[in-house]
């Protein structure tokens, strides 16, 4: 049987083995950290950027994975959102990766190295214009 590089083996069983694909496990840290207070998204590639416009939700942007038999390490690119503690969010989201990780595969993370790639200010609420009364004249 070929190996293939966006694949590896997982964990081994009696009845065969599971195989883990690399986007896998790339999304479960994506949405691990999209849940994250203060992360405003993730920062890929301008391939991936452009893709998205297209229509194509990548939940794999900004997210690099090796994965082996038993571990996988993680490397991912942020956005935080101006005002929250940069080095909070960040551990909050390490933590959340490889718990989603490690509960949902059974694979151990090693490691999940984090590049903050901007600060961004919160999107602001924009107003709905005041209601027009018709047949008010002054």
């Amino acid at each position: 049987m070929s190996e293939n590089k966006d694949m590896s083996l997982a964990q081994a069983s009696s009845g065969g083995k599971v195989v883990f694909a690399e986007d896998v496990i790339a999304t479960i840290a994506f949405l691990a950290a999209n849940e994250i207070e203060g992360v405003e998204g993730m920062s890929g590639t301008a391939i991936e950027g452009l893709t998205e416009k297209l229509g194509r939700k990548s939940y794999t942007k900004g997210i690099k994975v090796e994965v082996g038999n038993e571990e996988c390490a993680v490397d991912l690119a942020v956005i935080v959102k101006y005002g929250f503690r940069i080095q909070d969010v960040c551990k909050k989201v390490q933590e959340a990766i490889k718990s989603a990780i490690e509960t949902m595969t059974g694979l151990k993370v090693v490691e999940v190295n984090i590049t903050v790639q901007s600060v961004v200010l919160e999107k602001e609420k924009k107003e709905a214009p005041a209601p027009v009364e018709a047949g008010r004249v002054k």
